[in-house]
């Protein structure tokens, strides 16, 4: 089995290309919406995520808005709260691997692959992007996103030239859906062949 780490900055479209991946029939694992099953409505994270932050969750799991503000510009509380979070998650993701130890390919789809050192427990990286400025279109497009919060985020994340770089593959978003999905499959081409999906 060959791990794929999928990543790239914010505003990217790495969620647009997980998909893509996922419709050729790979195995995805999806950093992201693990975070939300693990935060939401009944997840396990809940009650713990409370205690270290009151008044952040309700019926419905954690408020991600609240949550946001407990922790934004505030270094050592995001830290606790990533205490929390990352563990959970690793124990998520090696459920994933144990469940699809049979695939040739499989997809770990994760936003801080590089900043978070999730790039040690991959074979492969691709690296999705686009030009800073569909970037900054798409990201400020967003419901309440604001350009001091989108530059802090960025601030928090490698710079896309720089993941280019450390990448085995880059996978553009910048122009139609139709030429995405042509890299993709160039990239599991790459790393399976078409026989081994």
């Amino acid at each position: 089995m060959i791990i794929l780490g999928l990543t790239g900055s914010i505003g990217m479209g790495k969620s647009t290309v997980a998909a893509m991946f996922a419709d050729e029939g790979v195995p995805v694992f999806d950093a992201d919406a693990e975070v939300h099953r693990l935060q939401g409505s009944g997840g396990r994270l809940v009650a713990e995520i409370e205690a270290a932050f009151p008044d952040t969750t309700g019926t419905l799991g954690v408020n991600r808005t609240l949550l946001g503000e407990a922790v934004f510009g505030k270094p050592d509380a995001f830290k606790r709260l990533e205490g929390i979070v990352h563990p959970a998650v690793a124990h998520e993701r090696s459920r994933f691997l144990d469940a699809n130890r049979d695939r040739p390919l499989v997809v770990l789809d994760v936003p801080l692959l590089f900043e978070a050192g999730g790039w040690r427990q991959v074979e492969r990286i691709a690296v999705v992007s686009a030009p800073a400025e569909v970037q900054r279109e798409r990201v400020l497009a967003r419901p309440g996103m604001t350009v001091e919060r989108f530059e802090s985020i960025l601030a928090k994340q490698m710079p896309d030239a720089e993941k280019r770089e450390r990448a085995d593959f880059v996978i553009p978003t910048g122009g139609s859906l139709e030429e995405t999905r042509v890299a993709v499959r160039a990239v599991i081409a790459c790393l399976v062949g078409a026989e081994g999906r």
